[in-house]
């Protein structure tokens, strides 16, 4: 338990304090924000705010991370090893995009193709590597099967070794494109993305550490967790929120400093990543409930216009058709991070009765 502090206190240090002197970094090179002019008229004033500042996140969590273990003397499993390669993995990608925008200054950064093709090769090497080394009681970081709050008895190796793989590969994909493409869209005012994020991964420290107590290696019985790495998976978790945290001190409204798409990919990914490993792959939907609604706006936008001709909103994501009714920006944040906090208690709550009930 005390890695799992160590990591938090460690990345909220490190990124409360990194992320000024970054900020001065992006001032004096000039990487500052550029705003659509279609989107709402207060966003103007945003206009040249540093951006890119997910790197001090992804940097603080991984800095973190080995701190921890380096404190202890402990050794990183390849389920904490994974999920961070995820989460580095796509924050380059997010990098590179928030890059080329600022360079060019311009809104689209890489292509629509090169994106999902940058996203689609760190999902599947993930996936691939994911489902490797086992440990002394033969269990891999992930499973084929689909998960709930524990595995459930769909078993995509149904298809055999070859096509289990391949419909693992699939389905991870899709978890990791939808979880990293949520953040980024939920990623439009000050401190929402980041705020919402910190909660996610509080919960994910919880259920590690849950995970951890009630496990199969250590305390077999009916209600425990085929967890292979349920702690260092905590650890992750905590190292996150802590980096999470100190950036959220500047990046409240009004922002000094916005995560771009290298962070919002970043989280994302991790928050497959940790889904994928602690065997919640369904539960991470509630979990991050803020982000299936905004996300989900954005779907039902789309599709309404395409149809119809007509809007349902007069702005997606949800976030920013609040802010044309009026609404100030920071009463859209606070009460969205209500919602985001009401999901991760349901998630949690039911993730608990579950075990309670006796598992599966």
């Amino acid at each position: 338990m005390l890695t799992v502090l160590v990591a938090a206190v460690v990345s909220l240090i490190i990124s409360l304090f990194g992320t000024p002197a970054f900020i001065k970094v992006l001032v004096k090179r000039g990487f500052g924000q550029f705003i659509r002019d279609d989107g709402p008229t207060s966003h103007h004033t945003k206009r040249g705010t540093p951006t890119m500042g997910g790197a001090v996140i992804v940097l603080s969590t991984l800095l973190a991370y080995g701190a921890a273990h380096l404190a202890f003397w402990t050794q990183p499993t390849w389920s904490g090893i994974l999920v961070l390669f995820l989460m580095t993995g796509l924050g380059l990608v997010g990098f590179l995009d928030d890059y080329i925008k600022i360079s060019k200054q311009r809104s689209l950064g890489l292509r629509s193709k090169q994106k999902l093709a940058g996203q689609t090769l760190v999902a599947v090497l993930f996936a691939v590597l994911v489902l490797q080394f086992p440990n002394g009681s033969n269990r891999t970081p992930a499973s084929t099967k689909i998960s709930f709050v524990r595995d459930t008895n769909l078993d995509l190796a149904f298809a055999g070794p070859v096509g289990g793989l391949i419909l693992f590969i699939i389905w991870a994909n899709l978890i990791v494109a939808a979880t990293s493409n949520a953040v980024n869209l939920t990623d439009g005012l000050d401190g929402l993305a980041t705020g919402a994020s910190v909660m996610v991964f509080a919960a994910y420290i919880l259920i590690g550490v849950w995970e951890f107590n009630q496990n199969c290696q250590f305390n077999p019985g009916l209600k425990c967790y085929e967890v292979r790495d349920p702690h260092d998976l905590a650890t992750v978790a905590a190292a996150a929120m802590g980096a999470c945290f100190g950036f959220l001190w500047w990046n409240t409204s009004p922002a000094k400093i916005f995560m771009g798409d290298t962070g919002s990919l970043a989280l994302g990914g991790l928050m497959a990543g940790l889904a994928i490993t602690s065997r919640t792959q369904l539960l991470v939907i509630i979990l991050g409930g803020l982000f299936v609604i905004i996300t989900l706006s954005v779907i039902i936008q789309v599709a309404s216009f395409k149809a119809t001709g007509k809007r349902v909103f007069r702005m997606a994501p949800l976030q920013h058709h609040f802010e044309l009714l009026g609404w100030q920006e920071v009463t859209i944040v606070v009460r969205f991070w209500i919602i985001a906090g009401l999901c991760v208690a349901l998630g949690l709550g039911l993730f608990y009765a579950e075990w309670v009930v006796g598992g599966s």
